[in-house]
């Protein structure tokens, strides 16, 4: 019994496409919806629903955390029902257990070949999709990977040595769109130049960011908001503070000496 992992980014998808290229039968394919993913990563699920099916997979199955009454709760909810940032912002990862693995346990779990497997006393075979250059992802991992008596974990791209090149060359060479970063549209882990984009190109996404982060800070002490030491929304407003000043050098032919952090 093989279960992926399936993330909707570069990686995720590009093993896949090794697991395809190297006749590894593939018996289910798990995606955990946070409820509040980029908008690119939804738009890529049916593309790639489309090149697996085409190609004899199975399509993408979605999961979601629901709560102890049975009810969906997505991490933006569970944010401003609690009053707090997402875990990383505390440099925990409690969210991704919860509202990644969990729900994807759960789906396992209850799922009759993964029981036929366990109760045979086998385990269930899961890849999960790190590339070459996230070696020390695998190594954090391997004493737990050792130690669960369910699963039998594999990573593929690193043992074959398919680094982020690799892996988009392998997907263009498919046909297919290289997909953008996967992450929730408030994840701390965000870089500036990826809150601008949020910014400029969802404006909605941002303000809904912004509104958890501000619900938030009544209740933060040594984190000052998604930035962790810093607040999107001071960022966002300097940022227009500066560009503003930028706009008004340019009028008078003067250099205004941005510099951007090289993000």
């Amino acid at each position: 019994m093989v279960v992926v992992a399936y993330g909707g980014g570069v990686d995720s998808t590009a093993m896949l496409i090794w697991m395809h290229q190297n006749q590894i039968p593939v018996d289910l394919i798990l995606f955990a919806d946070t409820g509040c993913e980029q908008p690119h990563t939804y738009e890529y699920l049916p593309i790639m629903n489309g090149w697996l099916t085409a190609h004899g997979m199975p399509e993408i199955i979605v999961v979601e955390y629901v709560d102890r009454n049975g009810d969906r709760l997505t991490l933006e909810q569970e944010c401003l029902r609690s009053g707090t940032l997402p875990a990383l912002a505390y440099g925990h990862k409690k969210c991704s257990l919860k509202h990644k693995i969990e729900p994807q346990e759960k789906f396992c779990n209850n799922y009759q070949p993964c029981r036929d497997v366990w109760a045979r006393g086998e385990k269930v075979v899961k890849y999960i999709g790190y590339d070459a250059g996230e070696g020390r992802r695998r190594d954090h991992a391997i004493v737990y990977d050792m130690q669960d008596q369910k699963y039998r974990k594999e990573y593929p791209l690193i043992d074959c040595g398919w680094g982020r090149e690799e892996c988009v060359a392998a997907i263009k060479q498919e046909g297919l769109p290289v997909p953008g970063k996967s992450s929730c549209f408030f994840c701390p882990a965000m870089k500036r130049h990826e809150i601008r984009t949020l910014y400029h190109r969802h404006r909605d996404l941002f303000d809904r960011a912004i509104a958890i982060e501000n619900n938030a800070k009544p209740n933060l002490i040594s984190v000052k908001g998604l930035g962790r030491d810093w607040a999107w929304r001071d960022f966002v407003s300097g940022d227009m503070d500066q560009i503003a000043w930028c706009e008004l050098f340019h009028e008078l032919n003067m250099p205004c000496g941005c510099f951007d952090g090289g993000e």
